[in-house]
């Protein structure tokens, strides 16, 4: 049997990498996912939904790297379930009330936020402040 899920979201907070005792790189990350429809009384509902997510090995470096909070993420992975109960992770708030997290194994994570000039995570390597351009090297078509 074989299952996958697509999130396309923006990170709630950084990045949170580990290593496991073997020395493999995860990476933690918090997807918040915009969802909306329109109820009986024909009000537009809107709501978020938080979305952990595992991302491993070389994958996860990359991730910790060049992805920060309020970046848009697409994340193909597949759920994870507890154990106990065979459905999301259930826990009490700290207020008392419950709550559930749908958790994410990825297989691939998509960078959808666009590379900026401002953004210092993307700059490009400058070259030497002292380098001379002469006349001529100017004139060479390539």
């Amino acid at each position: 049997m074989y299952h996958t899920i697509i999130i396309v979201g923006n990170l709630g907070r950084d990045p949170e990498m580990r290593y496991t005792p073997n020395g493999q790189a995860v990476t933690n990350l918090n997807i918040a996912v915009d969802d909306s429809y329109t109820d009986s009384q024909g009000e537009r509902i809107k709501k978020t939904i938080w979305v952990r997510v595992s991302v491993w090995g070389k994958m996860a470096e990359s991730c910790n790297e060049y992805l920060q909070k309020g970046k848009r993420v697409l994340v193909e992975g597949r759920l994870v379930c507890d154990p106990s109960t065979g459905g999301p992770r259930v826990y009490q708030r700290q207020d008392g009330t419950s709550g559930a997290s749908f958790e994410v194994s990825a297989r691939n994570v998509r960078f959808l936020t666009p590379r900026s000039e401002a953004d210092d995570t993307y700059q490009t390597v400058e070259s030497a402040p002292d380098t001379q351009v002469s006349e001529t090297d100017e004139e060479i078509p390539f």
